[in-house]
């Protein structure tokens, strides 16, 4: 944690002022008085501790270097133990004492990480919430997006997948746009492209997050889906210290979804048969002779046990003028689906260096007296390969549910003959042959084979990310600080196949290879001038200036050829392909831009009166290159006040002692998003509109001889009048602290508006060019969020309680299109058809489909069912068939009955954690959820009706009576009974026990044996216990899957789930 750090650097640059005073007032120690040590928590001394004996003030002295003192007391005498940061203590005088000082939590606390600044707890104005670098590291995950998920009220993480190394979707108080919604990270103070994966979550000091307009105004035109600021750890002045902390860990599916097993496959198979007027496919006798229960195809494509580790080294430490910190991490994760055939696995390495160096301080005079520079560099570099995560199309999870169970993994050595004399490259192993697919399942293969496909795909990235800085005090209370930063990043991908066949519509005829090379760099140069000071003790007065500038450029380059010269995959690479030039493909370029600009002036003014009233006003103006002149700048202002009310004196009288805090927030701001392409405010040209020249055009030969001619045209309507998105904010809190707070309770209510919502624009199809970009939309964001705390001490025994509660309500105001709607998902091949869909006045987005009725029980209720002329709504029902509702009201069942039947978005985010520790022993619990959120669950496709079922379709309809939610078995479906409708919708509220952990910490006088300062050993757990009614499913946490659009969140195609993960580690400080 960044503020204990600080403080352990001030102990020693106080300890020897602190001394020499104490040295003309203390009483003079006497070796033959008590002696005792003070350590905190971890058993690191504690410099510079007062040690008082209680009923002689007079009778004073401090701990020294090594944590020990010597007082002369009488016996039994008590005494009061305190230092900054630290509860005081008092102790009844024992000689050889060790008296350990708990961390104030409050006090360490206290500061909180702004734009441009820091700024004093008690007179925050605006809706802030901090993570800090000791609550990261009770998790042990890949990625820091998933370390913060339950710890912060109005911020909804969702894993896309459980993939490793899988991306979250991270929103702050909801979706705020059709366009581009993630919040903009800044790391030591640079803004970062592509998220803020490629960081170690254990360098992470604090991160804090700025939920509302006026925190995240001071960043203007980027900051309208709110700010994540990550400060990473610094070093500290005194001795060197080196710690090292590893892990490892166990993963397993935490379930496996119920599907039909082989009986119950042939009775289901042989029923749609039988329905549609057909034979049946299989007999009683071969069902009732079938031995087992058939191919269990998710236990055969599950990694039981896939390892997962993790080491990090760090090195802090420092003087007077250089402090550093330096760490290195490794981290190696294989995936629970294909991650022992190397297909689904995440390596990352990374190191840091932060550094600070005081160049000059001078005491003897009051301006230009202090010049301190400063480095914080990151790299990382990482690696990964990945299948498809939730798709109905062919993925190894797809197909392991919806196989035939009947299939074995294997042909029988006959078969396998036969599917190699028609099918060479037939996939094999050690010998055997991978069975094929049966006639009907279309792209859904063998997953086994499919894992043993000779084909690789490996991800990998390089990223540079530096902050270089200088801060000189100009004069008392004057600083100037300018900094350079860059993002320098390398991504790109290598991949190879050779021939191989699966099934009619899985093969690969020829082998290919391809690379793909992309470079971004980003450079950013921020000045800033920050005053502060008090007048009259009680006008505190902050005054930040600043400017900013950036600049971001892209390199893309890639290639594909055929036809390698060598099945070893060490040399599949395009030097070692040979096919004809003719086929091989190289692409590369600029992106059609040869850079993006973003220049900034901001400011911002902080007043409080004696911490009693404060008010903050914040102003920014941006400009930037994607906007054409008549709307390049814009500017973003903020306003907030805040009240602590008990801090005035006629309240201090009569308060009650217990009731500690009441501050009371207000806020409004606007903030900006540019997340739109480069030129769009202009009419580009666009080739490859060719023309023949001359000649003549033959109806009977199809042909011209004339000459083509190369030809260009305008691409798109020009837009010079585009600007920016506008996000409007409104923010109402109160903060409370009772019982010397140990009690903590916050709530904040938040109204947001998006207004001049980018989209690109109607036009009539006959101007015969692409639409303009536009400002058409508007959506609306409100809720309420609840933050709750208890922390206590009984003794030896520390505990505390934190729970966070999130409620949003969302409404597209305007798509701005004529119709008022869009469609977004849909799966027209499968039968279902459109299944996400936007509307004006509605939710944005929500799951789609037609209203369900029950099931026609019988065919008086199908003869029954008719529109005002006598007509049959459903024609083409039966008895057992889904009876649809007419919503329209026109007597037939379209497009215009459908309707919103669910939402992936949650109404509630709940999270909070659980934690004591005595004695060397420490837990930790976790727990996060969603409450009024849906799933839909696309586990039937129309268009293979061999494909495998959840076992709920055993409670199908198969007579009147029998069931009046599940429709009868049908093949031929006439009714369609399996478009998008209700019966897709399940209820996707979940509460999950994230992380566990139990820890004990060994003590000293035994590590010390070993010149070990501090020696902790745990074992942990993630994902442990999931709550949830969704059964049917892997898992209910639902972000869509790897690379989906927002749209997708909630849809279940059979995502690639979590895992349950058991970790041993340890913790050793040397």
């Amino acid at each position: 944690m960044k503020e204990k750090m600080n403080l352990n650097a001030i102990r020693r640059i106080l300890f020897v002022f602190y001394a020499m005073f104490l040295s003309l007032t203390v009483t003079a120690q006497d070796l033959t008085g008590i002696q005792g040590t003070v350590t905190d928590e971890h058993g690191d001394p504690v410099i510079g501790a007062t040690v008082v004996e209680k009923d002689q003030p007079k009778n004073a002295t401090i701990s020294d270097l090594d944590g020990r003192f010597i007082i002369k007391v009488a016996p039994n005498s008590r005494l009061v133990v305190s230092y900054v940061g630290y509860v005081t203590r008092e102790v009844t005088a024992q000689d050889g004492m060790n008296i350990v000082l708990r961390e104030d939590a409050q006090m360490l606390n206290d500061v909180v990480v702004i734009g441009y600044g820091v700024q004093k707890k008690s007179v925050v104005t605006a809706a802030i919430s901090k993570v800090t670098g000791d609550d990261l590291d009770l998790t042990k995950p890949s990625r820091i997006e998933d370390a913060l998920k339950g710890k912060v009220s109005g911020v909804q993480i969702t894993q896309a997948s459980g993939q490793p190394g899988s991306a979250s979707k991270f929103t702050i108080r909801g979706s705020g746009s059709v366009n581009n919604s993630d919040p903009l990270y800044i790391v030591d103070g640079m803004a970062v492209e592509g998220g803020i994966s490629y960081l170690n979550p254990v360098d992470i000091a604090s991160v804090e997050i700025l939920k509302d307009a006026a925190s995240a105004a001071i960043y203007g035109a980027r900051a309208a889906n709110g700010v994540v600021l990550v400060t990473t750890k610094s070093g500290s002045s005194g001795k060197t210290s080196v710690n090292y902390d590893f892990s490892f860990g166990w993963q397993n599916p935490w379930k496996k979804k119920s599907v039909l097993n082989a009986k119950e496959y042939m009775t289901i198979m042989n029923e749609a048969q039988v329905n549609d007027g057909n034979a049946p496919r299989y007999s009683a006798d071969y069902i009732a002779s079938f031995q087992g229960n058939g191919t269990d195809w998710q236990e055969e494509v599950f990694n039981y046990n896939a390892p997962v580790q993790q080491h990090q080294v760090s090195v802090n430490g420092g003087n007077d003028k250089l402090t550093y910190f330096l760490s290195f991490g490794y981290f190696d994760q294989e995936g629970i689906v294909g991650g022992n055939y190397g297909k689904s696995n995440y390596t990352r390495w990374s190191l840091r260096s932060n550094s600070t160096y005081t160049v000059f301080e001078e005491k003897n005079r009051n301006f230009l007296n202090k010049l301190k520079v400063g480095v914080n560099i990151g790299y990382s570099r990482s690696k990964s390969t990945g299948i498809t995560t939730n798709t109905e199309y062919g993925s190894i999870l797809g197909s392991a549910l919806t196989f035939s169970p009947l299939v074995s993994v294997y042909a029988s050595e006959e078969e396998g003959r036969a599917i190699l004399e028609a099918n060479p490259t037939a996939i094999t192993k050690d010998g055997r042959v991978f069975s094929l697919p049966p006639s009907g399942f279309q792209e859904l293969t063998n997953p086994v084979a499919t894992l043993n496909q000779p084909t690789s795909s490996e991800n990998n990235e390089d990223k540079f990310v530096g902050t270089f800085w200088a801060e000189l005090d100009i004069l008392p209370g004057l600083k100037f600080k300018s900094s350079y930063g860059a993002d320098l990043a390398f991504w790109g991908n290598d991949g190879y196949g050779y021939p191989e066949y699966r099934g009619t519509m899985a093969h690969t005829d020829k082998s290919w290879v391809s690379s793909t090379m992309n470079r971004g760099f980003r450079w950013q140069v921020e000045n800033v001038l920050t005053y502060q000071n008090t007048f009259a003790e009680k006008h505190n007065l902050t005054v930040v200036l600043g400017q900013s500038a950036n600049r971001y450029q892209y390199r893309n380059l890639s290639g594909t050829d055929y036809d390698l010269l060598d099945t070893d995959p060490l040399k599949a690479n395009i030097n070692y392909a040979i096919a004809d030039r003719s086929e091989e493909r190289v692409s590369g370029g600029t992106g059609g831009y040869d850079k993006t600009s973003l220049a900034s002036y901001f400011g911002r003014i902080d007043y409080n009166f004696d911490e009693r009233y404060m008010v903050q006003f914040t102003l920014r103006r941006d400009g930037s290159s994607v906007f054409g002149t008549n709307n390049k700048w814009a500017t973003f202002p903020a306003v907030s006040l805040g009240w602590n009310v008990l801090n005035e004196p006629y309240v201090q009288n009569i308060k009650p002692t217990w009731f500690d805090t009441m501050k009371i927030r207000a806020s409004w701001g606007q903030n900006g998003n540019a997340s739109i392409g480069n030129f769009l405010y202009m009419s580009l040209m666009d080739g490859g509109e060719n023309y023949y020249f001359g000649g003549s055009f033959d109806p009977a030969s199809q042909t011209n001889n004339g000459t083509m001619v190369y030809g260009s045209s305008p691409g798109r309507v020009a837009n010079p009048d585009i600007k920016w998105e506008t996000s409007e904010q409104i923010d109402l809190g109160i903060d409370l602290r009772f019982f010397n707070s140990r009690l903590s309770f916050s709530f904040d209510y938040f109204k947001k508006k998006t207004k001049d919502m980018l989209a690109y624009m109607p036009v009539p199809t006959y101007i015969g060019q692409s639409a303009p970009m536009g400002n058409l939309g508007k959506m609306e964001n409100w809720g309420l969020e609840f933050e709750i705390g208890w922390k206590d001490s009984i003794k030896d025994f520390h505990y505390y309680i934190n729970g966070n509660f999130s409620f949003l309500k969302n409404k597209m105001i305007d798509l701005g299109n004529e119709s008022g709607e869009t469609d977004y998902e849909g799966a027209g091949a499968g039968g279902v058809g459109t299944y996400v869909h936007g509307k004006n006045g509605d939710v944005w987005p929500y799951f789609y489909g037609l209203k369900t009725n029950g099931l026609f029980q019988n065919w008086d209720e199908v003869n029954s069912y008719t529109n005002a002329s006598g007509a049959l709504i459903q024609p083409n029902a039966h008895p057992g068939d889904v009876r649809f509702v007419d919503l329209d009201g026109d007597g037939t069942i379209g497009n215009g009955d459908r309707t919103k039947i669910g939402k992936g978005m949650p109404d509630w985010t709940i999270g909070f954690t659980l934690g004591a520790d005595w004695k060397g022993f420490d837990c930790n619990f976790a727990f996060q959820g969603t409450l009024g959120n849906d799933v839909f669950d696309f586990a039937q496709r129309g268009d293979v009706p061999a494909m495998n079922r959840p076992t709920w379709i055993l409670d199908r309809w198969i007579g009147e009576g029998t069931s009046n939610k599940i429709p009868r078995m049908t093949a031929a479906n006439p009714n369609g009974n399996w478009v998008s409708s209700d019966l897709f919708i399940k209820n996707g509220s979940y509460l999950r026990l994230k992380n566990a952990q139990i820890g004990y910490t060994l003590p000293q006088h035994i590590t010390r044996m070993a010149s070990i300062q501090r020696l902790r050993v745990y074992v942990a757990a993630e994902n442990l216990l999931t709550f949830t009614s969704y059964k049917d499913g892997f898992d209910p946490e639902l972000g869509g899957g790897d690379g989906a659009s927002a749209t997708a969140m909630g849809v279940d195609k059979g995502i690639y789930p979590q895992s349950r993960t058991i970790y041993v580690g340890a913790n050793v400080t040397f």
